[in-house]
């Protein structure tokens, strides 16, 4: 009885304690709505670049990020700076002037993607794949992309398709917003649209393909697709382009996350392509940090549209064709029901995404960026 007497005060005074401390924090808190606590202003840098963050969130994922201040350390960048730039040009015209359209071994071609990368630092990759111990996946290669699949990598730097290239050998494509077929590009293209401006459809000379059609024409190699269609800083992803959907249902596809140690290598910017190569050249290391999550397939319905079947249509005289369910909506149309699917699939993916790169998905995309990057242009005039 004595104990549970001597209980009931200590309990009672915590009680009054958190009730003390909730009253002072609604003090607080009415002090500041009514203006008694002075808070420090936005600064009109933040407030005017706000509309680009992502409401839910808050993630701002076209901002770029700003390179550390070297201080003393200044000459030895300097120094780096100068004694790397040789080798990465000397290199980089000798395989992006033959050696990519050289009938050579892919084993060669390798040798000097992984040397270009070298030079400047990148010395340690943290390679992880879903499913795989550390130190076993020498015994678990089904477990990473293989010929006839396609890779869908997220796209932060020039450093992310040079990388894939080094690895896989890839078949790289380019994605629009608003447009599900892709189109084939070279390894140095792809490099390019790191430091271009976003384009929100595609051009008109461009041979465009559905990836299911690629993967047919090329069954003994990867396609890689960037299905963010544009750059980011790393720290959010956007959403994405509907160039998955053509995949065949039979074809695996594997998300895969690139994300750098520092950030400021990244290009969510256009147009910086040498302060981007000082960054990058100039820093004695850089680190990768690679995930790839296990592969899924298509299983949206989209190679139903368009398509009769004789269980959908009787072809007799006295059917009509305009009483199948593909037709009755338009020819050729997607129902409500399948583009659900397909933004559900994809968000799935993007969810992959997210969870190997530990980032949040956010709900801009490629049209906010260029809104972004106009605002930015006027703020460097």
């Amino acid at each position: 009885m004595r104990r549970s007497f001597h209980r009931q005060p200590a309990t009672h005074l915590s009680r009054i304690d958190d009730s003390y401390v909730s009253l002072c924090s609604l003090r607080s808190l009415v002090a500041r709505r009514s203006s008694l606590v002075e808070l420090p202003p936005i600064p009109h840098a933040m407030e005017k670049y706000s509309q680009f963050r992502d409401p839910g969130t808050g993630i701002a994922p076209f901002l770029p990020i700003p390179n550390p201040p070297a201080g003393i350390l200044t000459p030895v960048h300097v120094l780096l700076f100068f004694l790397r730039v040789p080798f990465v040009l000397s290199l980089s015209l000798l395989y992006f002037g033959f050696l990519e359209f050289l009938p050579v071994g892919n084993t060669i071609k390798k040798c000097v993607l992984w040397v270009i990368l070298t030079i400047p630092g990148v010395w340690w990759v943290d390679l992880q794949v879903d499913g795989v111990k550390r130190g076993k996946l020498a015994e678990k290669q089904n477990h990473l992309p293989h010929a006839g699949s396609i890779v869908a990598a997220s796209f932060v730097s020039p450093l992310d398709p040079l990388y894939l290239a080094g690895i896989f050998t890839p078949v790289f494509t380019r994605s629009w917003a608003g447009e599900k077929k892709v189109e084939v590009i070279t390894l140095f293209r792809a490099i390019c649209l790191a430091f271009e401006k976003p384009q929100l459809e595609p051009p008109k000379t461009a041979k465009l393909f559905t990836l299911k059609e690629l993967t047919e024409k090329n069954p003994d190699s990867i396609i890689c697709v960037f299905p963010e269609t544009t750059t980011t800083n790393g720290r959010g992803v956007l959403r994405f382009s509907p160039s998955l959907l053509t995949a065949s249902p039979k074809t695996k596809i594997y998300p895969v996350h690139v994300k750098y140690s520092p950030g400021d290598i990244t290009t969510p910017v256009p147009g910086t392509a040498l302060s981007w190569i000082w960054r990058l050249l100039s820093k004695p290391t850089h680190c990768m940090r690679v995930r790839i999550a296990r592969h899924m397939y298509n299983t949206t319905l989209d190679e139903r549209v368009g398509k009769t079947t004789a269980a959908d249509v009787d072809l007799g005289f006295d059917t009509n064709i305009f009483d199948s369910p593909h037709m009755r909506n338009g020819v050729g149309s997607v129902d409500e029901k399948d583009e659900k699917e397909g933004f559900e699939w994809l968000e799935s993916v993007r969810e992959d995404f997210a969870r190997l790169g530990r980032v949040k998905r956010t709900a801009l995309g490629v049209r906010e960026k260029s809104e972004f990057v106009k605002v930015w242009g006027k703020r460097k005039r």
